[in-house]
């Protein structure tokens, strides 16, 4: 049933569209940009009346469940709800989703049936997690791509006049004892029908067949989405893949196979490893002609030249963008894709993860140290808890640290304040109640009535040996500020994570780095030569330098914190962690290199690469008049 929000109305604003009145969805052509834009203004001017509709219609439609029961008595009032309802992190709603994937009915805490168990990539917070889907939920991570694509089209024209290479992949399923699908939220959304119709009526729109996104063996899928973006080269007019370590894989994946790839374009032909029939039947039959020769001498001649710089618009030139996603934990991977694209906008177009889709990028065009999320009102029910930051205090306003602040202050969507930073809650349609996503933002901007967030860090990732606790975003500041030491020595730090050891007293920081000489080749017995033992140890030491007082306290007293260690992994050791997690249940699409470890394997993995170990030689300062009581 559909009906006009005629309660929306106000002096200021009129909201003309129509929603379903089970999942807020606005029904619409999502090929008509202009309405798509004209929709984001719509929801983002009545985002206050719109979250209270949300909730509304959650509370009205799971009510009877057993996990509001327990706590409302069947009442519907936002009031109670908000008064009532604890805030919950998942080890509070795990044992009610085991029930449902071992068979009892989904009332225990949805009203409508969970079809679907979504996986986490469980990268970012170390652990996989199942999230409740019902059939509509599709309908929301649809309904926000669909919105993307008309804020993308608006800022970059001609679009439509050429095709995307987008590497999407999906991971095998399982079935729940109760016979529920249980995979990654993206595997669903490409094997639903929805998705699967779009791709076929507009294949024109994609150089990838739909059978190389639906292909099990990953690397199979990798070879044969990049064999049909080179052969449809001067067609490809966009780039990219979920998140950048996942484009920046199919880029290694290039270098390793460029020579083969020629190979089959001169022959007209698909290497015969690649066994999966409906790809080799999709390439053969739509998208390989026949052999090409002037083709592949135009990529084998790029290809051949070093350094790779460049090299997105090298073989793609009339590529406008690469869409991937570059914040939080991607924003490591920015440095290499500006060498491989070559000056190529980076856009980082979306905010959501296994718990909901939450929100879009309307500036796609910024740089990724701008990069702000808008939270799409209609997606969920938002709440946000004011945080402390690290160092004794919320953020103010101005950014200057409030050492009063309240810390479980918890505020709706439109009430936060311009540069604070708050942790995501968010009360979903489909069974999650109150439930602490794990994600602290900035607020940095309005856009109409709607906030928009900076995506800070992770609340739950963080090293700690005693006291003190080093979040994700302490770590990438401090590496960051180490990084240009290695332009000395001609070498480029590729990708990191860390663990803090404890095998020994005191214990220690470990950075596990991969680095790649800066002309992107070479073997790991090429690049030992490069390293130099005093830079390195001059890296361990800024790196500790910039971390929290907190740490620099502990560490300068010298027999609680040790000195922080760096372990140089030789070319394919993050191959390898990326492989292993994988073969436990991650996606690549979803998959983000998790910055701090703490599985003995995947240690022992990275280990295995190591090349190089070097140590802090310097104590790092800390003022201790601020101590002193």
């Amino acid at each position: 049933m559909l009906y006009k929000v005629e309660t929306m109305k106000n002096p200021s604003s009129t909201l003309d569209y129509m929603f379903t009145s089970s999942s807020m969805i606005p029904s619409y052509d999502p090929y008509d940009h202009l309405l798509g834009i004209q929709l984001v203004e719509q929801l983002t001017k009545n985002a206050s009346l719109i979250q209270e509709m949300v909730l509304d219609e959650i509370l009205n439609r799971n009510s009877e469940t057993e996990y509001l029961h327990g706590f409302m008595k069947g009442e519907r009032d936002k009031d109670l709800f908000r008064k009532q309802v604890p805030i919950v992190d998942y080890d509070k709603v795990k044992p009610y989703i085991e029930r449902i994937a071992n068979g009892e009915n989904s009332n225990i805490i949805s009203g409508k049936p969970i079809v679907e168990l979504f996986r986490s990539s469980g990268t970012s917070g170390g652990q996989n997690k199942l999230m409740p889907s019902t059939e509509e939920d599709m309908d929301r991570h649809i309904f926000m791509n669909n919105i993307l694509n008309s804020v993308i089209n608006k800022s970059v024209k001609g679009l439509e006049e050429g095709k995307g290479m987008d590497l999407f992949f999906i991971m095998p399923e399982f079935t729940t004892p109760s016979g529920l699908p249980c995979r990654p939220v993206l595997t669903s959304m490409y094997k639903r029908r929805q998705f699967r119709e779009r791709y076929s009526n507009f294949c024109n729109m994609y150089t990838s067949p739909y059978a190389a996104i639906i292909c099990t063996d990953n690397r199979q899928g990798m070879y044969t989405h990049l064999l049909c973006g080179l052969i449809q080269r001067d067609e490809v007019l966009r780039v990219g893949a979920i998140f950048a370590s996942a484009f920046l894989r199919a880029m290694k994946f290039l270098e390793e196979h460029w020579q083969e790839l020629c190979l089959d374009i001169r022959t007209g032909d698909v290497s015969r490893w690649v066994t999966d029939t409906s790809c080799r039947e999709a390439v053969l039959g739509k998208i390989m002609t026949g052999p090409d020769a002037e083709l592949a001498d135009v990529i084998e001649s790029e290809c051949k030249k070093h350094p790779w710089e460049g090299m997105i618009k090298r073989l793609w030139p009339k590529t406008k963008f690469i869409e991937v996603i570059v914040t939080g934990s991607m924003m490591q991977y920015v440095p290499l894709l500006e060498f491989y694209g070559g000056g190529l906008p980076l856009v980082s177009p979306r905010y959501a993860s296994s718990e909901c889709s939450f929100g879009i990028n309307l500036r796609p065009l910024d740089k990724p140290c701008d990069v702000a999320y808008t939270l799409l009102p209609n997606m969920c029910y938002y709440e946000f808890i004011r945080v402390k930051d690290e160092e004794d205090g919320a953020r103010g306003k101005d950014g200057n640290i409030i050492a009063d602040a309240p810390v479980e202050e918890v505020v709706p969507l439109v009430d936060v304040d311009l540069g604070c930073y708050y942790e995501l809650i968010v009360t979903t349609f489909t069974g999650l109640y109150r439930y602490r996503v794990g994600d602290i933002l900035q607020v940095t901007g309005f856009y109409n009535a709607a906030p928009q967030f900076k995506f800070v860090r992770r609340r739950d990732v963080v090293l700690s040996i005693d006291m003190d606790k080093t979040t994700e975003e302490d770590l990438l500041k401090a590496i960051s500020a180490a990084k240009p030491l290695l332009s000395q020595l001609s070498i480029l730090l590729s990708d990191y994570t860390s663990f803090a050891d404890i095998s020994s007293h005191p214990g220690h920081y470990v950075l596990f780095w991969e680095l790649i000489p800066a002309t992107m080749t070479g073997t790991s017995k090429e690049l030992a030569v490069l390293l130099d033992r005093k830079v390195l140890e001059e890296c361990c030491a800024v790196v500790e330098s910039c971390l929290n007082t907190v740490y620099r306290r502990y560490r300068s007293q010298g027999t609680w914190i040790g000195p922080l260690e760096i372990r140089v992994v030789g070319n394919g050791a993050f191959d390898a962690l990326m492989d292993l997690c994988l073969s436990r249940g991650s996606s690549v699409n979803q998959y983000k290199t998790p910055r701090c470890i703490k599985s003995t394997d995947a240690i022992a993995v990275l280990d295995e690469k190591v090349v190089g170990r070097y140590f802090s030689q310097k104590v790092p300062h800390c003022n201790w008049e601020l101590y002193k009581s």
